[in-house]
């Protein structure tokens, strides 16, 4: 068994992700959110899909973007 990263549920069914040169155990997509996925500085929630970024800042969607005066929007989406 090992221990969840995010909650510390002790659980036979964890999985590990590794995000650069880091590696968490979660037991659960919410506990991998909560812990990895980046919040949006205009209306925070959690991005979980690609959002769009200006420099490090990333926000959920153009709108909160142009809310946040971000005016040199990155989507990478393909």
């Amino acid at each position: 068994m090992a221990r969840c990263d995010q909650c510390g549920n002790d659980y036979d069914k964890t999985f590990r992700l590794t995000l650069g040169d880091d590696t968490y155990t979660f037991d659960s997509f919410e506990c991998a959110i909560q812990k990895l996925a980046p919040t949006c500085p205009h209306c925070g929630v959690r991005v979980i899909g690609h959002g769009v970024d200006q420099g490090n800042t990333i926000y959920c969607c153009a709108h909160c973007a142009e809310q946040q005066g971000a005016d040199a929007l990155t989507d990478r989406a393909p």
